[in-house]
């Protein structure tokens, strides 16, 4: 089934052209990934598709029988409503009621009315449907559902807004096209890794733009590439389209060079003729002019530059000792013991909330520790390039915020250049420097923003989710930049190949003030932890292999197993809690006859976790 068109479409903003002439089709079950520079219009692409811009010409057609669900940039919420009302903004009376057992679940799970809301999901056996909706919310990490929307953190917004659109999807009726704009800023790893599954493994119709390669590889099946106002389909992921596009611009170099022969060879014999003689051959004089136009003709290539000069660094840069920081009862750093080296490129990963960018904040004395030192040598000159972006008081052209920073600036060479020629190295062409920062696209506001991070030749980067909203292009020269900085490099991203191609280590956050210093990349990093975990189950499975060396038909789950198997659970959890109070009792002084008596309680613990433990392995099969 075709589900949507662009005919020759083409927009422009004001003087400003986005894209002439673009044809696109979109069929049912395409994986597709828009892929272009920033500011060449793929958002506004997007917005034209859903409805909320117009074209200046071309069709955009849809099918009537196709509905759009879409993840903005930015999404719009009723700020006076919680969160789950907003999840859960949909008429179907089902979901009305997954709702409620959710928003239950987190707020009264012993409440009686639970027990009513269990019988209807039972009623209706939408017990798959629920168990859909719940590992949507739970894999997002949404345990906030009572609050209203305005109270909440960028990327929880952005989270919410991903959850949304995701049960939308499940629950229409119609065929549905799925547009996802960046999909993946804000989400931590394990999010990621979740989403790239879930929709790889869902049958949906996916219009995709994200600057994340691995995602990219993982999720797309046909990358679409917008460039000079053509566009380019290379059916394959990332890797193939990378190898394809490789091909296509060396065929279209060789093709120049072979004109540029034609033009030499054609201009000395048009020299060569005698002055005195009034008529050539006309053909191929009219030949001539063809291949001076194509000769002449050069190829927009403008390259990114990053020509910046670094600050010396002396030997010492950051050293950090015992270093303590906490918010109440959240610990952040305990005890905290590091030197930063000269030339070192380090990755910071965790969960969201354990503290990544306080900790940067710490290093630059933007936030104070709780006790221990933080010693920064003298030469340290700090480039922050964090979340927040760019802070102007007022809304100003790029040209005239960049001559507020200098009027000259030294590349890494020696050489002066002027605003505007600084600026270009950056790709901002023309126009384009006199356009106002309000109207620039996101990418090109991070771009500009990381202009004036490195004009101050800093020699110790401190880089905060560097890669949201950046292009590929402008990726990959950043990557060939830091991998040559001869300074410090402190990087937290989410990112998986942006930090495998940089950094030589990471340093690991895992909560409750508790780091780790593994020796290697993310995708070591995984590996590892992959490692662990199948030991884990290799070790689950020697126990449990009796109960499944003969498997039955897996039955559905009903309301009384759903009830025994939130009891258990719970009795687990208690027993499990008991058992470590007495494992740190028998480690105190105590009589024989309490060590005994301990001692035999354990027995009966052990044995009860193994009995229940059993039954609840089975349940949770259902479940």
């Amino acid at each position: 089934m075709h589900y949507a068109s662009f005919e020759n479409v083409s927009k422009s903003y004001g003087i400003q052209p986005l894209f002439n002439n673009i044809t696109l089709h979109i069929n049912e079950g395409d994986k597709m990934a828009l892929v272009a520079r920033n500011g060449t219009g793929k958002s506004t692409l997007l917005k034209i598709l859903c409805g909320k811009e117009h074209a200046d010409s071309g069709k955009v057609w849809v099918h009537k029988d196709v509905q759009i669900a879409e993840l903005e940039q930015d999404p719009k919420f009723d700020e006076q409503k919680s969160v789950v009302e907003n999840i859960f903004a949909h008429p179907n009376p089902l979901l009305q009621l997954v709702k409620d057992y959710e928003m239950l679940l987190q707020t009264e799970p012993e409440s009686e009315k639970i027990v009513a809301l269990m019988h209807e999901l039972d009623e209706h056996q939408a017990w798959s449907v629920e168990n859909e909706v719940h590992q949507i919310i739970s894999k997002l990490k949404l345990s906030f559902l009572e609050k209203p929307m305005h109270m909440l953190s960028g990327g929880q917004r952005k989270r919410v807004a991903l959850a949304k659109t995701l049960i939308d999807v499940g629950f229409s009726n119609q065929h549905t096209l799925l547009i996802l704009d960046e999909p993946t800023n804000h989400l931590d790893f394990s999010m990621i890794e979740w989403l790239e599954h879930y929709l790889g493994s869902q049958n949906i119709t996916l219009l995709l733009v994200t600057h994340d390669r691995y995602f990219l590889d993982n999720v797309a099946k046909t990358i679409v590439e917008m460039e000079n106002d053509t566009i380019y389909t290379y059916d394959g992921n990332y890797a193939y389209y990378l190898e394809k596009k490789g091909e296509r611009e060396a065929a279209i170099a060789s093709e120049l060079q072979k004109d540029k022969n034609i033009f030499r060879r054609e201009l000395e014999w048009i020299r060569k003729q005698p002055k005195a003689r009034t008529v050539k051959s006309k053909s191929r004089i009219d030949a001539f002019e063809e291949v001076k136009q194509r000769a002449m003709k050069r190829k927009e290539d403008l390259t990114l530059q990053f020509q910046v000069k670094m600050t010396r660094l002396g030997g010492k840069t950051v050293e950090m000792k015992k270093v303590y920081k906490s918010y109440g009862d959240l610990k952040i750093l305990n005890g905290f013991d590091y030197t930063f080296k000269k030339g070192e490129r380090v990755g910071i990963v965790g969960p969201n909330g354990v503290g990544k960018s306080t900790f940067l904040n710490i290093i630059q004395g933007l936030e104070q520790a709780d006790s221990g030192k933080v010693n920064v040598g003298e030469t340290v000159v700090f480039g922050n390039y964090d979340q927040k972006g760019m802070v102007i008081k007022e809304d100003k052209r790029v040209i005239e915020f960049v001559k507020d920073i200098a009027e000259n600036f030294v590349l890494a060479n020696g050489v002066k250049v002027s605003p505007s020629q600084f600026l270009q190295k950056f790709l901002f062409e023309g126009d384009k420097q006199y356009t106002y920062i309000s109207k620039l696209s996101g990418g090109e506001k991070r771009r500009l923003h990381l202009l004036s991070i490195l004009y101050q030749n800093p020699n110790f980067l401190i880089l905060d989710e560097p890669t949201n909203d950046l292009d590929l292009l402008t990726l990959q020269v950043l990557e060939e930049f830091l991998l040559d900085f001869p300074g410090c490099v402190v990087i937290v991203s989410h990112d998986r190949y942006f930090l495998d191609k940089l950094v030589d280590h990471l340093l690991v956050f895992e909560g409750k003030g508790e780091t780790s210093d593994f020796p290697g990349t993310y995708t070591e990093y995984r590996a590892y932890l992959k490692a662990i975990t199948n030991e884990d189950e290799e070790v689950e499975n020697e126990k449990t292999e009796t109960i499944v060396a003969v498997q039955e038909p897996k039955k559905k789950i009903n309301y009384n197993d759903k009830k025994e198997y939130d009891k258990l659970t719970k009795e687990i959890e208690k027993l499990e809690a008991e058992k470590k109070l007495l494992d740190e009792k028998l480690n105190t002084n105590l009589s024989f006859e309490e060590i005994n008596s301990i001692s035999i309680r354990i027995g009966e613990i052990i044995q009860l976790l193994d009995e229940k433990g059993l039954r609840w392995l089975e349940l949770s099969e259902l479940v």
